[in-house]
């Protein structure tokens, strides 16, 4: 099989699928163009802001593609490449991008609420706080795997920490440049973009080799670890445009420079797959191994996230982006557009393995300090080489690239959490506005609450509580473990936003089955994913065991809300016919 056949194919897929089955979608809708938006009807001009598409469509696949779609489909590939491309190509068409077109059309009809405001209306102030405290531990997930993830990418390529280094130091001068009206958005980007790519040059020029400075690799990941920690502490109390704006603006050029090199050299290498499309690594790998190697049904479907379907995606489309859509027919490009471009990073991540041979592979896969990202930024680079650009460049330019959008992924998923902490301790029952707004800058904390909830809604303390709680996983254990938990949680996630959106189409009179039969395979897959994982782990790995019981039994509480919600509807219809 030839890389480029495989890319070609899925770009003319995802481009028919765009105009075919997005067009079907707006129908099924009802996709309303004269309809007036909240970015429009509550324009305060700070959450709530009309931005063009094609910004407005940069800052969310900024938002939701973090490192997913490479992390997941690198490690997928021990299965071979043909299981984790039709899982990529399917899911993200049917599944996915219908996830994200309807956690963000529900959230911009619901005047810009959040996707636990619409779970409210449907399954009630229980299902909502159960909804909420599984987002929390969702994202605790997020925030240790990414950790992990850049400190393994800082100490095995020490060029990446150090322009990761110079770039969060020079976001704040674009920002303050803006602010202050000093500079122009074109001026400013003409001065700091080229900065950005200098931080490139020099963390080849500089690497900040941390194995030497502590003196080994293990010394060299701890303290990466605790940096990236009080970091992501730091970024999610400062306010939003001082570090997060900015770095997010900057970080489209990375990804634009990213997909650019991945297609060019995948077009211009042509990549033959010497690894088989089907493996049973179980048959071919020690025993001691075998540990390191999920089922691949049905992890498959959790391992691979943000290249097919991920729940994260449902709460930046219903918490941020909803608020900056100008018309509803700006949802589509927005939320469907943004998913399939993930979808075809995802066949590059893939394909930036699969022509190595399998051994090799292995051989990467169940080492200690194996880094998924790695493994693309070489792969891809290899590609690159054949035009002309160095191979080294190539590696730290990627690497940086991708850390970047982890880094992005893991401060996000902070104040996320911070926020929905927030939630669960400032609101109260029977509120009509079902879920208090929260500023992203400082969440107002109501006098009439008692001093125990202010407290623990004060956002020093919820950030502090919530970065300690991520740090007990990020020493835990490794990335190849505390993944498929993540995957587990976060695609349960996924199902309970698609379930919610069939009890809508229910209750509203729509067609279901476009949102029926992805919600039964997602909840499938992900029960079923999290009792294996359960039962793996019971034994030597109690804490991941213990936050997979919770989140089943979550999981199960929401269920039994959404089958009683369907018994009330068809009870209602069956009234009403006779």
């Amino acid at each position: 099989m030839n890389g480029l056949y495989l890319f070609a194919g899925a770009v003319v897929f995802f481009a028919l699928s765009y105009w075919v089955y997005g067009k079907y979608l707006c129908r099924c809708f009802g996709i309303d163009p004269a309809r007036v938006c909240p970015s429009l009807s509550k324009q305060d001009g700070h959450d709530f802001s009309p931005a063009p598409a094609a910004v407005l469509f940069g800052h969310h696949f900024a938002s939701i593609a973090g490192s997913g779609p490479i992390v997941g489909p690198v490690i997928a590939a021990i299965f071979g490449w043909a299981p984790a491309a039709l899982w990529v190509l399917i899911g993200c068409v049917f599944v996915g991008s219908m996830h994200d077109f309807a956690a963000m059309f529900l959230s911009v009809r619901n005047e810009g609420r959040s996707i636990a405001y619409i779970i409210e209306r449907e399954l009630g102030y229980l299902g909502r706080q159960i909804f909420l405290l599984f987002c929390l531990a969702t994202l605790l997930l997020i925030v240790a795997v990414f950790t992990i993830m850049v400190a393994q990418t800082f100490v095995s390529t020490p060029s990446v920490a150090t322009s990761s280094v110079l770039f969060i130091l020079v976001s704040p001068f674009f920002a303050v440049a803006l602010r202050q009206k000093m500079l122009s958005l074109p001026e400013a980007s003409a001065v700091f973009v080229p900065l950005l790519f200098l931080c490139v040059w020099l963390g080849c020029v500089f690497p900040l080799d941390l194995s030497a400075l502590l003196g080994s690799a293990e010394n060299a990941r701890t303290a990466a670890r605790l940096g990236l920690l009080y970091y992501a502490f730091v970024a999610s109390v400062l306010p939003v445009w001082i570090l997060l704006q900015p770095r997010d603006y900057l970080n489209s050029y990375l990804l634009i420079g990213t997909m650019l090199l991945g297609i060019v050299g995948v077009i211009c290498y042509r990549p033959e797959f010497s690894m088989p499309a089907f493996v049973n690594p179980v048959a071919l790998v020690p025993e001691s191994k075998l540990r390191l190697i999920p089922d691949l049904l049905p992890l498959l479907f959790v391992t691979i996230a943000c290249g097919a379907c991920s729940g994260f995606h449902a709460l930046v489309s219903s918490g941020t982006t909803s608020k900056q859509i100008a018309s509803e027919r700006h949802i589509q490009p927005v939320s469907m557009g943004a998913m399939l471009v993930e979808g075809i990073l995802a066949i590059l991540a893939i394909t930036s393995v699969a022509y190595l041979k399998y051994d090799d592979f292995a051989g990467m896969f169940y080492r200690a300090d194996f880094v998924p990202t790695l493994a693309f930024a070489r792969g891809i680079a290899s590609f690159t080489a054949k035009l002309g650009l160095p191979y080294n460049f190539g590696v730290s330019f990627l690497c940086l690239s991708v850390s970047a959008f982890m880094l992005t992924s893991l401060d996000t998923a902070a104040r996320l959490a911070r926020f929905i902490w927030q939630e669960l301790f400032l609101s109260s029952q029977g509120s009509t506005d079902g879920v208090q707004e929260m500023r992203q800058e400082s969440a107002p904390v109501s006098a009439r609450q008692p001093l125990w909830q202010q407290v623990m809604a004060n956002r020093w303390v919820c950030t502090g509580i919530i970065i300690v709680l991520s740090g007990v996983l990020v020493f835990s254990d490794s990335v190849l473990r505390i993944w498929p938990v993540f995957g587990a949680a976060n695609q349960l996630m996924a199902a309970l936003t698609l379930i919610v959106l069939t009890l809508w189409l229910l209750r509203t009179g729509r067609k279901v089955w476009f949102g029926m039969l992805p919600a039964l395979l997602m909840t499938t897959v992900s029960v079923w994913s999290l009792i294996i994982l359960i039962g793996s782990r019971w034994e030597k790995e109690k804490l991941l065991a213990g936050i997979g019981c919770i989140l089943l039994v979550a999981a199960i509480l929401l269920l039994a809300l959404s089958a009683n919600t369907v018994r009330r509807h068809c009870c209602a219809r069956a009234c009403q016919s006779k």
